[in-house]
């Protein structure tokens, strides 16, 4: 029997195929957040997959096929939230009251291009320069660790309004975080030790969003998951694993 929060953190995060649930409760969210780490390294799998069955072709071949994938299993969800972000940040000049309105406006802007743009070309570049060396575990491990950060960052940053985020958080808690930080940083000391960097990226995410708006929402996570992701490989990438 597959947990009832599985089925549901996977329907959110990914675009696979899962049982249906057509009695989706209001807790269910906050409920399948202890497995998003766990969807994480469904993800981490998938994009790996490409990178080392195409190895022997050429790595620019593998990365493009592996961002790809990336792009696609995630249905872009994150990459939303970063455009998002990025096109309130450029419009809202620090006044959080506008960043909030241009939060909630539809459209993509010129910034959310750019920053989506960047982050895709960042990825393929990245991933081509880790491809010849790193472990598979490494790139299964980053979008483990980047779905532990939506963890603590719902965790430890209030909610800057009702919504998809504040219901994520109400079953969060410290024990949770402990065991996944637990089970993240010894696979990644046997792995890829530079992803034990996280364990800074991840409180700089909380920092940051508290300094900068004093609270967080969902394209606020979406934009944290990719940056974090980014910053993972660059780690790899200076760790040379």
């Amino acid at each position: 029997m597959i947990p009832r929060g599985l089925i549901v953190a996977v329907q959110f995060l990914t675009r696979l195929p899962t049982p249906g649930i057509t009695d989706l409760k209001p807790q269910d969210l906050s409920q399948s957040a202890v497995f998003f780490p766990f969807v994480g390294v469904m993800i981490g799998a998938a994009v790996a997959l490409p990178i080392w069955g195409l190895r022997p072709v050429d790595p620019w071949v593998g990365a493009l096929a592996a961002v790809i994938i990336w792009v696609w299993i995630t249905g872009g969800l994150h990459l939303d939230g970063l455009g998002d972000v990025a096109d309130a940040f450029g419009a809202s000049h620090r006044n959080r009251e506008r960043f909030l309105e241009v939060l909630d406006d539809p459209h993509a802007g010129g910034f959310a291009v750019m920053a989506i743009t960047l982050q895709i070309a960042s990825k393929l570049v990245l991933l081509a320069s880790v491809a010849a060396t790193a472990s598979p575990w490494a790139l299964i491990l980053i979008p483990a660790w980047a779905r532990f950060g939506a963890l603590v960052w719902s965790h430890t940053v209030p909610t800057l309004k009702s919504g998809l985020a504040e219901k994520f958080s109400s079953d969060i808690r410290w024990s949770m975080i402990a065991a996944w930080s637990v089970v993240l940083v010894g696979a990644s000391a046997w792995a890829a030790p530079p992803l034990i960097a996280a364990l800074v990226v991840i409180p700089l995410g909380s920092l940051f969003w508290r300094w900068r708006l004093g609270g967080i929402n969902g394209d606020c996570l979406g934009a944290s998951v990719e940056v974090t992701e980014s910053l993972l490989l660059l780690a790899l990438v200076l760790g040379k694993v």
